[in-house]
């Protein structure tokens, strides 16, 4: 019987320090992966449609190009990709190492899109393509399309 009782014992002494050992390890959290913001050599963002010129009746439909890169949604970290924002009547460029605002004149396209629908008061406007990382900071060198000028009537 003491045989047994101290059998009884040493199990539950090595199961309570293997519960101890259990409780005190630390987990190791791995740090978020750098990702790099420097745009793809010859890669390029451009208009499909509408072209430099155009007239549009009603809303504006705008298909995005993009050569040499993906397109991924905002908050999607991986290499090589980035999300379309539209800059209208914009003279002054925002800040190209810091997010860009959303505003009327800065459109984000973060669901990944690669086309988009919106109205515009009837006039002259001009439109730009720029390409964005998962955190809305265009990339190194800036991926802009050429400016296009449309008129909505």
């Amino acid at each position: 019987m003491y045989k047994i009782f101290m059998s009884i014992l040493a199990v539950m002494v090595m199961i309570s320090c293997q519960a101890k050992d259990e409780s005190t390890k630390t987990e190791t959290v791995e740090k978020p992966k750098t990702i790099s913001n420097k745009s793809v050599e010859g890669s390029a963002v451009y208009f499909i449609t509408p072209q430099d010129g155009d007239e549009i009746e009603g809303d504006v439909i705008v298909k995005f190009g993009l050569h040499g890169m993906g397109v991924a949604p905002a908050g999607t970290m991986k290499e090589k990709t980035g999300h379309h924002h539209i800059l209208i009547d914009v003279d002054t460029m925002p800040d190209m190492t810091k997010p860009l605002p959303a505003t009327d004149n800065i459109r984000h396209f973060g669901g990944g899109q690669t086309e988009a629908s919106f109205s515009l008061t009837p006039g002259k406007h001009t439109l730009q393509l720029l390409l964005a990382n998962y955190a809305h900071i265009p990339h190194d060198p800036p991926l802009l399309s050429k400016k296009i000028t449309i008129t909505v009537k």
